[in-house]
């Protein structure tokens, strides 16, 4: 019993944990676009990565990197919860260190190093894909899974699946022949599928926090 009030701050701090994430995975589509939009009159970019080129850079890099150390500092049921989010770390990071190409004519340098962000962006939601589709839907084996857990898993299914859907589109996107991707540009797809993304992958953890459908015992 004298340990129990420890016990109750530990699940507590890692429910914090995972709302934390979940928040900050939901807000920084929002952050960027209406951040840039507000303080520098910039308008919608073609994806969120290309925010690194306007004035939201600092908040775009800041955000990923306290992604990343509260993927590092994330303990799970298994070892296997550990690496994925220690490989989420690394991947987010990756995504802010590795700038995406710019637009334009670009070096082969900076055509190498938009390669690796592309690389690294795809290994990140790979992996909350990863999260949301395994990880977040095991249950117990010795118990039966509440009614509240059924729930849950169904919104982890649709995240995952929302995130690979957004991924494929993308990927569908840049294989599109030259002339009809240049129309569809006009409309920031990739922007959007991105957000989209971003906002499943939040939305994943902020339930992951128990922050809603939680169970009542």
């Amino acid at each position: 019993m004298e340990n129990k009030p420890d016990n109750d701050k530990l699940v507590f701090s890692y429910l914090t944990l995972r709302k934390a994430i979940g928040i900050l995975g939901m807000a920084l589509p929002f952050t960027v676009s209406l951040g840039a939009r507000i303080l520098f009159h910039t308008g919608i970019q073609s994806s969120i990565s290309s925010y690194y080129y306007t004035g939201m850079r600092d908040v775009f890099v800041g955000s990923l990197f306290a992604i990343g150390f509260f993927m590092l500092s994330y303990r799970g049921y298994e070892r296997r919860d550990d690496i994925a989010g220690d490989l989420v770390c690394c991947f987010a990071i990756g995504v802010a260190l590795f700038p995406i190409a710019p637009e334009g004519t670009v070096t082969s340098s900076a055509r190498l190093i938009g390669y690796a962000h592309l690389v690294s962006a795809a290994l990140f939601f790979l992996t909350l894909m990863y999260f949301s589709l395994y990880l977040f839907t095991k249950t117990d084996p010795d118990k039966s899974p509440s009614k509240r857990k059924l729930q849950r898993n169904k919104i982890y299914r649709a995240c995952g699946y929302t995130m690979g859907a957004c991924i494929a589109l993308i990927v569908i996107y840049y294989l599109l022949p030259s002339k009809l991707g240049a129309l569809l540009e006009t409309y920031k797809p990739v922007y959007w599928l991105e957000a989209i993304a971003i906002l499943a992958f939040g939305i994943s953890w902020f339930t992951k926090g128990e922050a809603i459908l939680k169970d009542t015992d």
